[in-house]
């Protein structure tokens, strides 16, 4: 597993939502299902799927909005209707792996930034991009924000 330090733009069209961030496991998929059903609307869109995640402050914080959507390829001056268009240029640290152990990569990542020195950005969003992989298995890219 391999950790860097990115600075990376990210342009997407994508639908906003809402709830307790215990629930941002079932809930995030099934919006993101909602979104691709209407991909069709959406202007210059890659294949790569994204999710926006506000970060969890504390324990006492439980309730967070988040983001689902596509990448897109260029500057879009329409958007379809209810949906959001997002560009954010940050400073990362970034790891990827399988899917099915999100919960490690986020976990290692956090540890390597601690390691490292680095201070999280609690005000930027926790950003993933999906990827399919051959064998129907999928990939996920962690995008952690980091002070400057």
């Amino acid at each position: 597993m391999s950790f860097m330090l990115v600075n990376k733009e990210f342009k997407l069209v994508g639908l906003k939502g809402s709830g307790e961030f215990v629930n941002f496991g079932n809930e995030v998929p099934f919006l993101a299902k909602q979104l691709l059903s209407s991909s069709n609307e959406i202007l210059n869109p890659t294949k790569t799927e994204i999710a926006l995640f506000e970060p969890k402050k504390d324990e006492k914080h439980r309730i967070g909005h988040y983001y689902v959507g596509l990448l897109v390829s260029e500057k879009l001056n329409e958007v379809p209707t209810g949906m959001n268009y997002i560009v954010i240029n940050k400073s990362y640290i970034t790891t990827r792996g399988n899917i099915s152990n999100l919960g490690e990569l986020h976990l290692k990542l956090l540890y390597w930034a601690e390691e490292q020195g680095y201070q999280r950005d609690f005000d930027s969003y926790i950003i993933e991009t999906y990827h399919p992989l051959e064998n129907g298995d999928e990939e996920v890219k962690i995008y952690l924000p980091i002070q400057a």
